[in-house]
């Protein structure tokens, strides 16, 4: 059986009658990078935090940190999406699981609480083993200064850990902006949806997902670039690496 290559299908105008099959993967795109952004700042401020408790010495906060990172680092992320989507708003309370049921582009949200949850407990790790690579006199040297402990943190390892572990960050947000494509089980028309029912509704399968392909390729490209000029601006000169 011959497949019959059509190119132009992009120009060509959708089923629903909103614009052409380009202008339908473009919506797609839009909404793929808003979950992943959104999704994005949540795990970058939950996973500084659970990591940063992970590092201390002692105390309860330290082993809730942990059992946290292992629960969400542990679960497949489809588990995890169709456990906010189906099952949270049915463990809440009636008025409020209905008020869950029925938010605005509710497949978004949940997306975006999915890949937050899911995603901080890697940063998190990724944060712990940033903090615990730098020397321990760091750490004395502001306690020398008459920091606090959380001042110490905040003004003198966080700085350093993200310096050192913004190659492996970049590797997560790359990951954040794939893994957005599991939302389009929940319903989220996000790339892959929107190449799916193009290929669907055209049966030009090829084309659809040699296009969603290139504009993956072409935002973490984007990605990568922007996090080495990053990389560059804010590395220590005779550390790690950076240019004395």
């Amino acid at each position: 059986m011959n497949y019959n290559w059509n190119w132009g299908i992009f120009w060509e105008l959708s089923p629903d009658a909103s614009g052409t099959y380009l202008h339908t993967l473009w919506l797609g795109l839009n909404w793929t990078l808003a979950t992943a952004l959104t999704a994005w700042v949540f795990a970058l401020l939950l996973g500084t935090v659970i990591g940063t408790l992970r590092t201390l010495s002692s105390g309860w906060l330290p082993r809730l940190a942990n059992a946290y990172v292992e629960v969400f680092r542990n679960l497949p992320l489809l588990v995890q999406m169709f456990l906010w989507f189906f099952v949270v708003p049915e463990l809440l309370p009636k008025d409020m699981g209905t008020w869950v049921k029925q938010l605005p582009n509710a497949s978004f949200w949940t997306a975006v609480v999915a890949l937050a949850f899911f995603t901080s407990a890697r940063v998190a790790e990724q944060v712990r083993a940033g903090i615990q690579s730098l020397p321990r006199g760091q750490t004395m040297a502001g306690t020398a200064l008459g920091l606090t402990l959380a001042q110490t943190y905040r003004y003198v390892l966080l700085p350093m850990a993200f310096r050192i572990i913004l190659p492996p960050m970049t590797s997560e947000f790359m990951n954040i902006i794939k893994n957005s494509a599991v939302a389009l089980t929940i319903g989220l028309m996000e790339l892959t949806a929107r190449a799916r029912s193009m290929q669907e509704f055209s049966f030009q399968v090829f084309e659809a997902f040699t296009a969603a392909t290139l504009i993956y390729l072409a935002v973490n490209g984007v990605v990568v670039l922007a996090m080495r000029l990053l990389e560059k601006q804010v590395a220590v000169p005779g550390y790690m690496g950076g240019k004395s």
